[in-house]
């Protein structure tokens, strides 16, 4: 049997059960070390569920001392208020869920912070190429495809127009669809004159450039993008790189808002800051998994956070140390 030198020199065995109490130790020791955050996400087969599956697993090989779980939820709409409660450590939440939960419209204002920037959803309308309509002003009182009634591109739209003096429902004639293939039909075949939506390669869009006659982009004007921007600070500029879609040859400016990774209130510092340092270190393998994601970065997240106290402590502190916040 091995032996080591104590004390004074002598020479005491070690047992095979000093060995297991020994690990045992270890192994409590390592397991306190660890920390574990639940992550709110949405539906099955959601775009949000899909990502917290790269998110989570990205992370978690990034740092072996943080795990990210997963939990199903109905979305944004139920992330907000498990969050404000506690009952989740962080969640994905659309920009127009943030700015409701941190402002309290429908609930109490929720003292939520951010973790990180997830992707822009954009917003724009898209006409065929041989329509007459080629300003915001051109489409009003026409008949306008813009989508689900409860989807993020028909939430984002209802801000965008209020900060432009207009309702959707009124200022247009609105057409609100079941399926989300049936607006671009729509527009093809004469009775819409646009399609609300936006992103690369949406497939509305795609079904509507591909079209006998192409497609064109409207967006606002450069003035009432500012008040826009005014108005309601979470939606931010975006920009659609050229060749997004059939015909494209230049980038449109159009706009759009954040989705987000939010934290619960009292989310203690150390926490987010591992969350921040695994996301910094895990850029590339995320974005391999998720090409929305390639858009998670914490340079991004200073640019989609609407003010910068609104970004967790323990997130500013990684930032801090990386070099990413000066």
């Amino acid at each position: 049997m091995k032996r080591h030198t104590g004390e004074g020199g002598l020479r005491t065995p070690v047992t095979p059960a000093i060995f297991v109490l020994a690990m045992a130790a270890m192994s409590a020791a390592v397991a306190q070390q660890k920390t574990t955050v639940v992550l709110g996400t949405a539906t099955q087969g959601g775009g949000f569920q899909i990502y917290g599956a790269a998110y989570s697993a990205a992370l978690n090989e990034a740092d072996a001392t943080l795990t990210v779980e997963q939990r199903s939820t109905k979305g944004s709409t139920e992330n907000a208020p498990l969050l404000a409660e506690g009952k989740i450590d962080i969640g994905l939440a659309t920009g127009e869920v943030t700015y409701e939960a941190l402002t309290g419209i429908g609930r109490p204002p929720a003292d939520l912070k951010i973790i990180n920037a997830m992707y822009p959803n954009s917003g724009m309308f898209m006409v065929r190429g041989d329509s007459p309509y080629r300003t915001i002003a051109d489409l009003k009182g026409k008949p306008i495809a813009w989508g689900a009634a409860g989807s993020g591109f028909v939430v984002l739209a209802r801000y965008v127009f209020d900060a432009l003096g207009m309702d959707i429902s009124k200022d247009f004639s609105p057409i609100f669809s079941q399926s989300a293939g049936d607006g671009p039909k729509m527009v093809l075949d004469g009775r819409a004159a646009a399609q609300w939506g936006g992103g690369v390669g949406w497939p509305g869009f795609v079904a509507i450039a591909n079209g006998p006659a192409g497609a064109r982009f409207i967006t606002p004007t450069p003035e009432e993008l500012k008040r826009i921007f005014a108005k309601y600070p979470f939606i931010k500029p975006v920009t659609l790189p050229a060749g997004s879609y059939a015909g494209q040859t230049a980038p449109i400016v159009a706009l759009g808002s954040w989705s987000l990774v939010l934290a619960r209130p009292g989310l203690p510092d150390e926490a987010a800051y591992k969350v921040a340092r695994a996301l910094h270190k895990a850029q590339g393998s995320l974005g391999a998994k998720l090409e929305q994601a390639k858009e998670s970065t914490l340079a991004n997240t200073l640019i989609a956070a609407p003010r910068q106290d609104l970004i967790h402590p323990g997130v500013l502190k990684y930032m801090r140390e990386a070099g990413i916040l000066k």
